[in-house]
């Protein structure tokens, strides 16, 4: 059954240092190199936002970052500026082996809306175009690894289950923010979807 490892934001903002750090980013760097071989593609995301981003709390008056306001596609939290265009904080992990992938898919550019997911955008409607990659490859199974865990490699997987994919996410290669019991929520809801922790 070909197979993608899909590599979810591994971007110097999300590592320790970052704007928007997750606790050990950096720690699953490695280990996700060391994956890239065993599979027949490698897709990495990139979080890419414009300076007016609506997810960013700064662009809202009086907003804190980590609150919640409503959108017109839902409920969404407001993360502090973060992988800014062109930014430093927006690149890869430098000890990433981004030469090794196959596709970069950039996510999150419309400042309208928020994009966790590989697949769609927050509305659940709006599509990146990587499923009509996956298809054309013949790609059936994908493995999830990256940042965050209880976010963006969540709703990405659980999108790639809805989608038909045989979906997999390999815990020990990815990190969670885990804001207010984020991260077990996540992993209810990935298994309900019918997503497979490893």
């Amino acid at each position: 059954m070909p197979s993608a490892l899909i590599v979810i934001d591994a971007q110097v903002d999300f590592c320790p240092g970052g704007r928007l750090a997750v606790e050990g980013g950096d720690e699953i760097i490695a280990p996700i190199n060391d994956l890239m071989a065993d599979y027949d593609a490698v897709v990495l995301t990139q979080d890419w936002h414009p300076d007016d981003h609506s997810s960013f709390a700064d662009n809202h008056a009086e907003a804190a970052p980590f609150s919640t306001v409503e959108m017109p596609y839902g409920p969404q939290v407001l993360w502090p500026r973060h992988c800014v265009i062109g930014s430093p904080g927006a690149e890869f992990h430098p000890a990433l082996a981004v030469d090794v992938a196959d596709l970069v898919i950039r996510k999150g550019f419309r400042p309208e809306i928020d994009s966790y997911s590989a697949f769609f955008e927050n509305d659940h409607q709006t599509r990146t175009g990587l499923e009509g990659y996956l298809r054309e490859r013949g790609v059936t199974a994908l493995d999830f690894v990256g940042l965050a865990h209880d976010f963006c490699v969540a709703w990405s997987a659980m999108d790639a289950a809805k989608l038909g994919f045989a979906v997999r996410v390999i815990e020990e290669a990815t990190r969670a923010i885990d804001l207010d019991g984020s991260r077990a929520a996540a992993q209810e809801k990935m298994r309900a979807a019918g997503v497979t922790l490893i």
